[in-house]
């Protein structure tokens, strides 16, 4: 059954975070204001639709919570649907707004100095800070571990990704917030090749996240998931988990 609540969650989340992530991006916020812009909105909807959806907002955090069986793939279809349309949404809005100013919008400003000349590198430095924000959702959200300081906590890891990983790749961190404006930048097929390093740079990220929660969390382990409980069902198939980019 297609749940609609989960969808509204996430496409407004995922709306609000282009919109105003990007939004800061073309008004000149510099990288200080746009890294507090990405960060502060998805603190703001980890505490907001958390109890909702879990507030991914995010493809590759969904993708973590499909692989460690909290979510179903029809369940995590939901959550991408939504997450795509909505980033694509907001990206539209704002080239209208960018048009009517005389500005441009940047693909996310999600192309770094390593982008062009060094893909590996950058799809690298991708998975590394793409792991750093699926590794703090998973040891604050799931179960609840981070208490009342889980959403700021989400929320300043990835404000703390971008200040260092925004001018080496753009640190998106997110494949619907790299889709979302690249759909108005017209690009060409051999383009192709740099949308794949915005995805596949934060699924691996985010599956190199997932086996290290799972190593620690080993049933029966001193400070592990109790005897007889898997990690992988250590949060609720219900949209519990407070979450994210």
């Amino acid at each position: 059954m297609f749940n609609w609540k989960v969808f509204l969650a996430e496409l407004i989340g995922t709306f609000a975070l282009v919109f105003i992530g990007a939004g800061a991006g073309i008004a000149g916020a510099g990288l200080l204001g746009v890294a507090l812009a990405h960060g502060l909105t998805l603190t703001v909807f980890a505490y907001a639709f958390g109890h909702i959806s879990g507030a991914h907002i995010n493809p590759a955090v969904t993708w973590a919570f499909l692989w460690n069986g909290t979510l179903k793939l029809g369940e995590a279809a939901v959550y991408w649907l939504a997450q795509f349309i909505g980033a694509i949404s907001a990206a539209g809005l704002l080239h209208l707004f960018a048009n009517a100013l005389g500005s441009s919008i940047d693909p996310g400003a999600t192309m770094g100095l390593l982008t062009e000349p060094e893909p590996i590198l950058a799809m690298v430095t991708e998975a590394i800070l793409t792991f750093f924000l699926v590794n703090t959702i998973l040891h604050t959200a799931v179960g609840g571990k981070g208490g009342v300081m889980t959403g700021f906590a989400i929320g300043m890891t990835l404000a703390a990704a971008i200040l260092v990983g925004g001018p080496l790749t753009g640190a998106s961190l997110n494949p619907a917030r790299t889709l979302g404006p690249a759909v108005y930048t017209a690009p060409s097929l051999a383009d192709i090749y740099t949308y794949i390093i915005y995805l596949g740079g934060p699924l691996i990220g985010s599956t190199l996240a997932l086996l290290l929660y799972n190593f620690f969390n080993r049933a029966g382990e001193p400070g592990g998931a109790p005897a007889g409980v898997a990690p992988a069902n250590t949060v609720s198939r219900k949209p519990a988990q407070k979450a994210e980019r």
